[in-house]
């Protein structure tokens, strides 16, 4: 079996090698908790994306999404900001107040109402923008470690991975992690792991973490040794499907094999995820609420009928959710083909950008401090 050696973030050692990749709406406190369980506390788990702006402002419903578990560690954040000066005092605020042990910066969204501001993954087509917002984060996070997740590039025709790789690495970054699409795939096509291969021979100095298309553990072995990569981040993968990092974890220390719950094991993980939320919230009803997103993620593959997945999808209380999941035939083993693909997977050919924005790679003047988002969570 082939070694693999431990990720260093800065003063954190991550072993194995494997990271829940930030998502919106998905990797608040109860769904980290969830993977973690899983793993046996092993690996590293982001927070959903956190805007610079919302958090200087100290929103609300952004303070909230920086609440961590006082068993999770290390306590990791991704911030989005557009505007050096923003984003420099978030940092500040972490360190000062001790709100985070690692910050990652995106650079890899590839949402409209993230792109059209000239955030993320149309960003780092900004090369004096990018060093900015960098030398900024690493100059004011102190001994925190600071890395950035990133795509290749806006199109096609506007790669630049390896130029924000090398910017990096100037700018004193942990680490990258790369999703191995452009912004205009969103989530289309297939990821190309040969840039990722790239990207490591590009910046030899510091890690480089693969994403794209990590749909099982094996898929995430096979990554790292068809890419040199030092780690993997996962994503739309582990959607209904915490276990996946408990998969990882036996794949990468060679202890087992991949889990294939029963849909009574399965329902099982629903509830104390619904429930979980609810204590989250602070309140049962809007926790069950917020969990109905996941409920087709989790029975991927399941007999179950329509009319039954529509009547899951409305629940509002934990006995409701119980009762509805108790009718179902939860005697099926794991369906065949379950492991594959889930979450978004179309492509959209457009990305939205402010005007001018591909005119000129080196003129930051269509990016002011307005740019900023005020809510968090994508």
């Amino acid at each position: 079996m082939t070694a693999f050696s431990p990720l260093s973030i800065g003063p954190h050692t991550v072993q194995p090698p494997v990271v829940l990749a930030p998502m919106a709406g998905i990797t608040n406190a109860p769904f980290r908790t969830l993977c973690r369980e899983f793993s046996g506390g092993k690996g590293l788990f982001v927070s959903e994306m956190i805007t610079t702006r919302a958090l200087v402002e100290r929103n609300e419903k952004t303070m909230q999404l920086i609440h961590f578990d006082e068993t999770e560690t290390p306590r990791s954040i991704q911030l989005y900001g557009v505007d050096p000066v923003t984003v420099g005092k978030a940092v500040r605020m972490i360190v000062d107040e001790d709100l985070a042990d690692h910050i990652d910066l995106n650079f890899g969204c590839p949402v409209p109402k993230v792109t059209r501001k000239g955030g993320g993954s149309a960003l780092p087509y900004k090369r004096p923008l990018l060093r900015a917002i960098l030398n900024e984060a690493v100059t004011n996070a102190g001994d925190l470690p600071v890395t950035m997740k990133m795509r290749k590039g806006i199109d096609d025709d506007h790669i630049t991975y390896l130029d924000a790789g090398r910017i990096a690495v100037e700018e004193g970054v942990t680490a990258i992690a790369l999703h191995g699409r452009t912004a205009a795939q969103h989530y289309g096509g297939t990821a190309d792991w040969d840039a990722i291969a790239r990207l490591k021979e590009h910046v030899p100095e510091i890690p480089v973490l693969g994403n794209g298309d990590i749909w099982s553990a094996e898929d995430a072995l096979r990554m790292v040794r068809e890419t040199g990569c030092d780690g993997v981040v996962v994503g739309r993968g582990c959607l209904g499907r915490p276990w996946l990092f408990g998969d990882l974890v036996a794949a990468f220390e060679g202890t087992g094999t991949a889990a294939t719950p029963t849909l009574r094991e399965v329902a099982d993980v629903m509830v104390r995820h619904a429930q979980l939320l609810g204590e989250w919230i602070g309140d049962e009803s809007r926790g069950v609420i917020d969990f109905r997103k996941h409920v087709a993620w989790y029975l991927k593959g399941f007999a179950v009928g329509s009319e039954m997945r529509k009547s899951l999808a409305v629940t509002s209380s934990l006995d409701e959710l119980r009762a509805q999941l108790s009718a179902l035939d939860l005697d099926q083993s794991w369906p065949v083909g379950a492991d594959g693909p889930r979450g978004r997977t179309s492509g959209n050919n457009r990305v939205v950008l402010p005007d001018g924005w591909l005119k000129d790679p080196y003129d930051c003047s269509a990016v002011s401090a307005d740019a900023e988002l005020d809510t968090s969570g994508g």
